[in-house]
């Protein structure tokens, strides 16, 4: 055979006992390299798969190359299986679509030829607000009202989308979290179908999800990760994701937790422990006699947090505990052995990854790991519960105490107690352990404090069904803690409104407030506008927050009740570890799954009907034509005489570019909402506006808790909040009056920042707001993966400072002016030339962060939008798809 050019279809055989084909990437690898392949990570394997699968036969070589030889010189494609949304980022991908369609019928394009290629599944769980708390018998019923009438336009749309295009499957409100719901029924782990032979073949399920937690599907051995909404977008649209060879980390995990440790405090510390390792950007493998030990649920918590840490994947090999959640979960049994056989004879079964060689191994001691939380605003943040005093945390009850004897709320009082979030409610250990603790609670008479607002959200509506057959359900309820939604609450930020008076105490009383939730995000000012700080937490921890009242209170040592003269702590409520094992395996059954999917997938195929442009509603704040053909973005690139939108700090979130959760009457968008007849009750989220740019953009650098070093007081301080200093006129303003100002100026900007830029959710309108704001540049000293896309996708230029080189080291204060000189190419050096105000003039070399040759050509096309719709109009040569 030729080396230089493979044919895939050379490796194509029958799989033992079962009806398909697959596509042998071992002996693929093995004609290019021999004996590379039992060398091989997980990761590489599954893209060596693919490429033999769908890569042109002229670039198989080299792309398989790549992978043999460990080589990350060339770009290659990725193709995956599917595409999976939430609503918020996949509402926004559609209104991309279909604002597409309309320019191309300016064009003189069919616009109903413009539809994803790519199964696309798009879940409604973040539009849900925890207005009714799970102290309310009918909390969930009042919820998803409050829900379908604040976003009657926004599921007006997506309905739309059902009929109007071809390969979006909706999942409506109501019925859990797109990451639980992919782990628990959507993913086949192996993938089937007919190739262009017609052949029965089967292969490994991968997918891009728009949102960063995409990951947790990577417990079942499925490589997913998160993307923005453009690079969804572009995968939709049949492209592929091009790569290059990530850097692969094998982590190897040891011993097995403690008794009593859940696997949230596994992840916490092993968040701490791999943000302190620097693994963004890498795909980890998690493998070891630890990782043996871990059930699927277990592993779920640990890959759900992969962007916490900063990684791009965070897989699980395919072993025994992986067929036994399968078969758990109620997958049909033949697809299940065939998920066995696939993996057991293309090496991607556990016990063959044994060789697999890893340029940079890590490992991490489970049996180390103790009671944790994360906080008060990074969930790589971790605070051993043991050392609560000692950190300055707990402390001081005496003074809560009082308070609370003479009516009052205390200081540091625990105002929201929230299990939510599907990094732990996948976990069935986790719950029935919330649900034991709440048990043994409610048998020694112990309450929640009257300030705390409790809520229970659950992924998943099996958790509801294996609670209730428990008997956990009823306990859960006593002490507030009744299901509020099947949704992503308290996790995104739409916790909801707080009572009148708790939250005109907190104003008056000028309160320091905090958060306790099970979720996976805590950055400053997400969780609620009056939770000072936020602090992450297994379920059964966040019920014992609930109980103590306060920050104040040391959850490992101080006192939660006197019951007939003993004194109660957290150790005499804790459940034991062979109580939650055994429930477990009594109440969590296959017929509860079958039960719950079954009806929720069975859904009538939609066929096209009407016409294929949506009936945009002019007045409409949720769904708005997109403006990607106007404006700023229509107007030539200027790298020239930039000012300085902000300078920012190190590690500035999604949540500080882009906020998601309530807003309020004195914001920018607040104003708007209100200018166009809303009512304060129903302004929503931030996230809910994402498709309509007229409210969305004023949400651009809204955080109130954003530090623009721009702006200082007389002191030299940096002045919290969401301010500008307008240039040159040297005037401190709003930001959103800045940008105003600045767009009808017509003035290109760019924004300074430190390192990790852009960390958190994949918020694409954290991209889109700067770039609707006009700025051309983002000149940082590193980037989050997803945000650079992001950037790239709405053609802003990611520029990364020399090493060395900081906005510190040069003095900048942002009254200067700056241009880009140079030819941009994947990793070129360019000049960012900075002219002071004194006259002064500076040049320094920055690295050009488009990192592959298809970034450059979506950059230089303006965006991903623009370069489809003229490939669309001008149809270019085929790429390497086959």
């Amino acid at each position: 055979m030729n080396h230089t050019s493979l044919n895939g279809s050379d490796f194509r055989r029958p799989l033992p006992r079962q009806p398909y084909h697959y596509y042998d990437a071992r002996a693929a690898i093995e004609t290019l390299h021999p004996g590379s392949y039992a060398g091989l990570p997980y990761t590489s394997r599954i893209l060596a798969e693919q490429l033999v699968r769908r890569c042109q036969p002229e670039l198989l070589a080299d792309a398989l190359r790549q992978l043999s030889e460990r080589r990350q010189d060339l770009d290659f494609p990725w193709y995956p299986a599917r595409v999976v949304c939430h609503d918020i980022l996949g509402q926004t991908a559609l209104v991309d679509l279909a604002g597409l369609r309309d320019a191309i019928a300016a064009q003189g394009g069919d616009p109903a030829q413009v539809n994803p290629v790519v199964p696309t599944q798009l879940i409604v769980d973040h539009s849900l607000a925890v207005e009714c708390g799970g102290d309310d018998p009918q909390a969930f019923a009042k919820n998803r009202a409050i829900e379908d009438r604040r976003n009657a336009d926004r599921f007006d749309f997506i309905n739309w989308t059902r009929s109007a295009f071809d390969n979006v499957e909706v999942i409506p409100a109501g019925n859990g979290i797109m990451h639980q719901i992919n782990l628990e029924k959507m993913s086949p782990v192996i993938q089937t179908g007919n190739d262009h032979d017609g052949l029965p073949l089967a292969f490994p399920d991968t997918c891009v999800g728009t949102d960063s937690h995409t990951p947790h599907v990577d417990a079942l051995g499925v490589i997913a990760i998160g993307v923005g909404g453009l690079e969804a977008e572009t995968v939709m649209l049949g492209q592929p994701s091009m790569m290059r060879l990530p850097d692969i980390v094998g982590v190897e995990l040891l011993g097995q937790r403690q008794p009593g440790i859940t696997a949230t405090d596994i992840v916490l510390a092993l968040t701490e422990f791999l943000r302190q390792q620097q693994v963004v950007g890498c795909y980890l493998e998690f493998f070891g006699a630890g990782a043996t030990s871990l059930s699927v649920g277990d592993r779920a918590t640990i890959a759900n947090m992969t962007p916490e840490y900063g990684a791009s994947a965070g897989l699980f090999y395919i072993d025994q505990q992986t067929i036994d959640y399968l078969s758990l979960t109620g997958r049909d049994p033949a697809q299940v052995r065939l998920v066995e056989d696939y993996a057991r004879h293309t090496g991607l079964w556990a016990d063959q990854l044994n060789t697999a060689v890893y340029p940079r191994r890590l490992q991490f001691d489970l049996s180390a790991v103790g009671r944790n939380l994360a906080g008060p605003s990074n969930p790589h943040a971790r605070l051993a519960t043991r050392e609560l005093a000692a950190r300055g945390i707990a402390g001081n009850l005496e003074a809560a105490r009082a308070d609370e004897a003479e009516g009052l709320m205390p200081d540091a009082a625990v105002i929201i107690a929230a299990i939510t979030s599907c990094t732990n409610t996948s976990n069935p250990r986790n719950l029935v352990a919330a649900g034991l603790l709440a048990q043994k609670a409610n048998r020694l008479g112990l309450v929640t404090k009257p300030w705390v607002k409790t809520s229970f959200a659950p992924g998943s509506k099996v958790a509801e069904l294996y609670l209730r057959e428990a008997g956990l359900l009823t306990e859960l309820e006593q002490l507030g803690f009744g299901i509020v939604a099947f949704a992503c609450t308290t996790c995104n930020g739409m916790s909801g409104a707080l009572a009148p008076d708790i939250q005109q105490q907190i104003i008056e009383r000028e309160l320091y407030t905090s958060a306790v939730l099970s979720g996976n995000r805590n950055f400053d000012g997400r969780i609620h506008p009056y939770a000072k700080q936020a602090f992450l937490a297994s379920p059964p921890l966040v019920i014992a927050y609930a109980l103590a009242g306060t920050l104040r209170f040391d959850i490992e040592q101080d006192v939660l009740a006197v019951v007939d003269g003993r004194e109660i702590r957290l150790q005499d409520i804790w459940p034991d570890d062979d109580e939650i094992d055994a429930i477990v395996a009594r109440c969590v059954r296959p017929q509860q799954f079958h039960q719950v999917y079954i009806p929720m997938f069975d859904l009538d195929s939609a066929e096209q009907t009407g016409s294929p442009l949506y009936d945009w509603r002019p007045d409409s704040t949720y769904i708005r034509r997109p403006p990607y053909w106007q404006g700023a973005l229509a107007a030539p690139r200027q790298l020239t005489d930039m000012r300085p939108l902000a300078i920012l700090p190190d590690n500035i979130t999604t949540d500080h570019l882009s906020p998601s959760n309530a807003i309020l009457a004195d914001s920018a968008a607040g104003e708007y909402l209100a200018s166009m007849g809303l009512e304060e009750a129903d302004f929503n989220s931030y996230a809910t506006h994402r498709g309509d740019h007229l409210t969305a953009q004023r949400a651009t650098l809204a955080n109130p808790k954003l530090q623009n070093e721009m702006v200082r007081d007389q002191q030299g301080q940096v002045m919290p909040g969401s301010l500008a200093r307008l240039e040159p006129d040297g005037q401190v303003m709003r930001m959103w009056e800045a940008i105003e100002t600045y767009m009808q100026r017509k003035q290109p900007l760019i924004i300074i920042a430190g390192a990790d830029y852009g960390q958190g959710s994949s918020r694409d309108w954290a991209a889109k707001g700067v770039r609707l704001a006009g700025v051309e540049v983002i000149a940082a000293e590193g980037f989050e993966r997803i945000h650079r896309t992001n950037l790239i996708g709405m053609g802003v230029l990611p520029l990364q400072f020399q090493a060395g080189d900081n906005r510190h080291s040069l003095a900048l204060d942002g009254s200067e002016c700056y241009d880009v000189i140079g030819d941009l190419s994947p990793g070129a050096d360019v000049l960012l030339r900075i002219r002071r105000r004194n006259g002064e003039t500076l040049q320094r070399p920055l690295i050009c962060r488009l990192d592959t040759a298809a970034e450059v050509e979506v950059y230089q096309a303006g965006g991903v939008l623009q370069r489809f719709a003229r490939n669309f109009i001008n149809p270019q040569p085929a790429d390497a798809a086959v």
